[in-house]
């Protein structure tokens, strides 16, 4: 019995580093096609055209989270707990962000027709932007792909779609295009996502999509907690852009925007270990607790300890990989980046921590949560910005951040064991 548990184990263990690698492996390509795509591109538009894309871009990530109605957070353990229903869940969940996806887009269009009615550019760029939406539905098959430890084909389907929009973005550069053409490239990013996971799920045999009412309501019951909690986090995931094109000018989105696509650039490493190992703390967390507990601590202090790595060089060398990079004109991108850096360990820490909140069932405790975030991140940035800019921009979020994952938990007294188990990580206990 011993035996076969053991081989169990280390079949999983296969399975999970093959995943990871497949998942990394695709990342890194995508990285090197946008890295570079994406220089040239705010070389060529200026920090005012580049920050006018990101101001745009601000809005739909902003309703991506009404979107997806708090689904993707809870479709890897439905799928799990219920295999005999995936295409069910899978094709409900499409309908519904579907539907969704297209009342979000006419309020985008509406609000910016209004807060920006004397800049026709900008309404015309947040428009473009919107359609990306109305494809990225379909990127709730990536939980198909994750709960089955299949992500090498959703690794090849990222990759497709990053080199043909980065060869689309090539062809606008050679042809001096506009910045409208330039919006579109999102748009045509998520539309091959959706058409080669559609493809890559059919070959692998996946259920037949259907949708069905009673499964709607289940999903929405389970995901309800994530609604909220999900638009809290995208108030203080973009207030910031928002506000400082409406405080200081698209300019300062622009540099901005390019300290926090630098700090981003390596995420997808991180990435790549937190969906290897949430199907199976998922799967650990009905066999064995204690395990299932020291997998999360190991997930934190790998997640913490990679990023606060990361971070020191970017202190470092920030200043100088811009001027390489992107241009004197975007050296004043150089100050906020030495804060923002620091952001990116806390971020991924919460996205984390999201395998033990669904595994403990305690997603309503999300929404007081971000609620406290989204609330300190609005009136910290009110505060910051006129005293420093980008720079306080950049504040803002870090300690905004902070706090969601070590302060506000405190609060509430179920999640105080999460919030012990990570100060733990951090110190390394608990971890062998």
């Amino acid at each position: 019995m011993l035996k076969v548990t053991a081989l169990i184990k280390s079949i999983l263990k296969r399975k999970v580093v093959k995943n990871a690698g497949w998942i990394m492996t695709g990342r890194i390509v995508q990285m090197i096609c946008a890295f570079f795509v994406s220089i040239l591109t705010a070389r060529f538009l200026g920090p005012s055209n580049h920050g006018l894309i990101n101001y745009g871009t601000a809005y739909t990530t902003f309703f991506y989270s009404i979107c997806t109605l708090g689904l993707n957070s809870v479709l890897v353990k439905a799928l799990i707990d219920d295999p005999d229903k995936e295409g069910e869940a899978l094709g409900t969940s499409i309908i519904m962000q579907f539907i969704s996806s297209i009342l979000s887009s006419l309020v985008i269009i509406g609000i910016v027709s209004v807060v920006d009615k004397d800049e026709p550019l900008t309404i015309t760029v947040t428009a473009l932007c919107t359609v990306g939406m109305l494809f990225r539905v379909f990127e709730v098959l990536r939980c198909w792909f994750q709960a089955h430890l299949l992500s090498k084909y959703s690794a090849i389907t990222s990759t497709i779609a990053y080199v043909l929009t980065s060869l689309y973005r090539v062809v606008l550069l050679i042809r001096g295009a506009n910045v409208m053409w330039f919006a579109m490239a999102t748009a045509l990013d998520y539309f091959v996502i959706a058409v080669f996971l559609l493809v890559f799920y059919i070959k692998q045999n996946g259920s037949k999509l259907c949708f069905s009412y009673i499964k709607a309501k289940k999903l929405l019951k389970m995901s309800a907690p994530f609604i909220l909690s999900g638009l809290m986090v995208a108030i203080y995931g973009t207030t910031d852009r928002l506000m400082l094109k409406h405080m200081l000018n698209e300019s300062s989105v622009g540099y901005y925007s390019t300290a926090v696509s630098l700090c981003n650039v390596w995420v997808f490493v991180l990435s790549a270990i937190i969906d290897s190992m949430y199907p199976v703390i998922m799967k650990t967390r009905i066999t064995d607790i204690k395990r299932y507990e020291q997998y999360n601590r190991m997930l934190y202090s790998i997640v913490f300890y990679v990023s606060i790595c990361v971070s020191v060089l970017f202190v470092l060398f920030g200043k100088t990989a811009i001027r390489i990079l992107y241009g004197e004109s975007y050296l004043p991108a150089a100050a906020p980046l030495r804060v923002i850096t620091w952001y990116v360990a806390f971020s991924y820490l919460g996205v984390a921590r999201n395998a033990w909140i669904v595994g403990e069932n305690l997603q309503r405790y999300n929404t007081p949560i971000y609620v406290g975030a989204a609330l300190t991140n609005i009136v910290l940035n009110l505060l910051l910005i006129p005293l420093w800019q980008e720079s306080g921009a950049a504040a803002a979020s870090l300690i905004t951040q902070i706090s969601t994952i070590f302060v506000f938990p405190l609060f509430i007294k179920p999640m105080r064991k999460n919030t012990k188990m990570m100060v733990d990580a951090l110190f390394l206990k608990g971890i062998r």
